[in-house]
């Protein structure tokens, strides 16, 4: 079942501020309504009352100390209704807090110098408390007591709570039901929890993917150990921490949800190359130009069976008419300076018919620039190519009748004007004709087009100099053909396949151009939105690794923008930067190996658990190395090296110098520079002064020199970054 059917929109939420201090009452009320919320304002506990009889108010943003009374009235009042409330406090007393969390309080912010910071956290708390409605938690434990107390404290954060005495129930529960996390009790009267969780590992654990968490009111290495190896993601101990066990419970509720995430998005990306097979002429080739894959769209056209062109080069379909320079352009544009084509191919069936294709061949690249396979998506143009073979023969056949050559140029125009979109210039470039065609895709009316260049539609990625050679080639009286990005009248981009055609009069002066051009939007938007949900997916991979390891979403947000700042100062190329800079986020995806006992441990680690800990690079390596996508084998190289040194005394492999790759040598310093300047479970942030004092001393060291050398020179950038995206 997927958690997230719930589209979490905060206009649908009520929320109540209830301080007693003006500026800070004031400061969140315009900070809430800034986040779209509803917020009502109160400065006393009467005005408070007024505000709740009147609406229905969801959340309480709730200082204790009011001038007409305490503020735990509220608390009181509110404990098991479905008004929430978070309270504002500079208490840290612990026994109050845990107190606080039994009597339905869902969480405490304390007003300190990141105060108003806090907000962003408090709306995602929100929002994942509205997501809670959808998740079911079961609760295995004997005691009546702890029975009660978790199906409250859990179901006042609007989980739905199963509660069970025994594994026979437990059993039944997960069998029929979708269960979304499990809490299990070691010590239960007639079986033992442990011994149910190995029993039945498969299908909990591996089948259905459901967290456990594991609580004992004895804990030791047997119980820890037996616990992780049966599949549990922690242990915690009786009597628990109620802020504890609220913590891991949405920590890994929040992590099956990103899991889900994960799955729904890779089931898209696989129905949208399922849309482009259906919609597109679809084939590959590897490296050597041989068939790898076609699509029944590309059967269907060429009439050949998958089965005769699996193996094959291209040139079963090759046509006499198209030279063999053509090709050799072609193969240098993709295989030598491995860049995408486009362009027009003219192809001959399995029966000897002809057709033509639009198509754009697409080099797919590894890590190393290496070619991997050439993806081809194709548009069957072959009804536009003969209407205009046929007008353009018709026109030039001198035997013909004239009133019938002008009746069938007439028919024949109307025939491609309707097909296509046309448009008409005189020598100066002013537009002098367009077809309804023209002005349905670029959204003017023919008056707004007239006497207008054709930079109205002008998109502003377009380089100047597409249009020098543009112009260039067609005042030599010839043909220009290419792909051009446009811009319509409401800011939308379209694509359009385009020739320009120098127009001349019976003394072989030019005295127009026309151009004509087939719409290859559709086209674009899906390769675009292929690429984007690879990169979403990849993202959302790199948060899993980091929350694993309770690390915030800004971390892999930061350690990017740091690999990109660094790779362009560097002087990597767009795409290579670009590379880096999606692959990133997944530097700690192998943390996801690592037990909690180790990962979340907040002391120093043993020597053993240390050395276990290393393992998490191998483990990102592995989970990566397989796929032939270049972006997740950079990202591979990346979990692999970032833990290598200079001086060849890292992890894993000991690498040395130039022998780390350029992307695990930037990485290493992004994920060191934030840590250093972030605030761990074991350690404080450090200042920027003994952070540069660090590198200083690493510097040939732990780290490339060259690229130390360019942070210090530009080390406000990278501050800036950390300060602009802090937690």
């Amino acid at each position: 079942m997927e958690q997230n059917n719930i589209i979490f929109n905060p206009i649908n939420y009520n929320i109540l501020i209830l301080e007693d201090s003006t500026s800070i009452n004031k400061i969140l009320t315009e900070e809430f309504k800034e986040l779209n919320y509803n917020c009502f304002s109160a400065f006393t506990l009467k005005e408070a009352y007024k505000i709740l009889y009147n609406n229905d108010i969801h959340y309480i943003m709730l200082d204790l100390n009011l001038p007409d009374g305490d503020g735990s009235e509220i608390i009181q009042k509110f404990q098991d209704s479905n008004t929430k409330i978070f309270v504002l406090t500079a208490e840290n007393s612990r026994a109050f807090i845990d107190d606080s969390y039994k009597k339905g309080i869902i969480d405490f912010i304390h007003k300190d110098k990141d105060f108003f910071h806090k907000i962003e956290e408090i709306t995602k708390t929100i929002e994942r408390l509205e997501k809670n409605k959808l998740s079911t938690i079961l609760v295995v434990d004997d005691s009546k007591v702890i029975q009660i107390q978790l199906k409250e404290l859990l179901e006042n954060r609007h989980y739905k709570v199963q509660v069970c005495a025994d594994t026979t129930d437990a059993k039944k529960y997960i069998e029929k039901e979708t269960i979304n996390l499990i809490i299990l009790d070691v010590q239960l009267k007639n079986s033992n929890g442990l011994t149910f969780l190995q029993e039945n590992k498969v299908a909990i654990i591996n089948k259905k993917k459901i967290p456990v968490i594991v609580i004992s009111g004895q804990i030791d290495s047997s119980i820890i150990r037996d616990g992780l190896k049966a599949g549990a993601v922690d242990v915690i101990q009786k009597p628990y921490v109620t802020e504890e066990i609220i913590l891991k419970v949405d920590l890994w509720i929040d992590y099956k949800r990103k899991e889900e995430e994960i799955e729904k998005s890779s089931k898209l990306l696989n129905q949208y190359k399922e849309t482009v097979d259906r919609s597109s002429i679809v084939y590959k080739t590897n490296p050597k130009g041989e068939i790898i894959y076609v699509n029944s769209e590309f059967c269907k056209v060429s009439e050949y069976s998958e089965k005769e062109l699996l193996g094959e080069k291209l040139s079963i379909l090759r046509h006499k008419d198209m030279k063999e320079e053509f090709f050799k352009k072609l193969w240098n544009t993709i295989k030598e300076k491995k860049k995408p084509w486009k362009g027009k191919i003219k192809n001959r069936k399995k029966s000897g018919k002809t057709f033509w294709i639009s198509t754009i061949i697409n080099p797919i690249l590894d890590s190393q620039n290496n070619v991997i396979e050439y993806i081809a998506i194709s548009k069957d143009i072959t009804q536009n190519e003969m209407v205009q073979d046929f007008f353009k023969n018709q026109l030039s056949t001198s035997n013909q009748n004239l009133e019938h050559a002008i009746s069938k140029a007439n028919e024949y125009k109307k025939a491609m004007y309707s097909s296509n979109i046309i448009s008409r210039t005189d020598l100066d470039g002013k537009i002098t004709f367009v077809n309804d065609q023209f002005c349905i895709i670029s959204g003017y009316t023919r008056e707004e087009l007239i006497g207008e260049g054709h930079n109205i539609v002008r998109h502003e990625d377009m380089k100047v100099e597409i249009f020098q050679d543009l112009w260039r080639t067609i005042k030599k009286d010839k043909i220009w053909k290419g792909i051009l990005k446009n811009k319509g009248k409401k800011g939308n981009t379209y694509w359009v396949d385009t020739t320009i055609v120098p127009i001349k009069d019976k003394n072989n002066n030019i005295i127009e151009y026309m151009s004509i051009r087939n719409d290859l939007t559709e086209l674009f938007e899906l390769h675009d939105e292929i690429e984007n949900t690879q990169k979403e997916i990849i993202y959302r991979m790199g948060e899993i690794g980091e929350t694993r390891s309770n690390e915030t979403g800004n971390h892999v947000k930061r350690v990017a923008l740091y690999s990109k700042l660094l790779a362009e100062l560097h002087g990597l190329d767009d795409e290579n930067t670009d590379l880096l800079f999606t692959a990133s986020p997944m530097h700690d995806i192998g943390k996801v190996g690592i037990p909690d006992a180790i990962l979340k441990k907040p002391a120093k680690l043993t020597k053993n658990e240390f050395e276990f800990m290393k393992t998490h690079a191998e483990i990102g390596y592995n989970i990566l190395k397989g796929s032939q996508r270049k972006v997740l084998k950079a990202a591979a190289i990346v979990s692999y090296e970032h833990h290598e040194k200079w001086n060849g005394e890292g992890y894993p492999r000991g690498l040395k110098g130039e022998e780390i790759h350029i992307f695990g040598r930037i990485t290493a310093i992004a994920d060191v520079f934030d840590a250093l300047g972030s605030q761990r479970c074991y350690k404080k942030a450090w200042p920027n002064k003994k952070i540069l004092e660090y590198f200083e001393e690493e510097k040939g060291v732990s780290f490339d020199p060259n690229l130390v050398n360019l942070f210090f020179e530009n080390k406000e950038k990278f501050i800036e970054i950390r300060d602009q995206y802090a937690d």
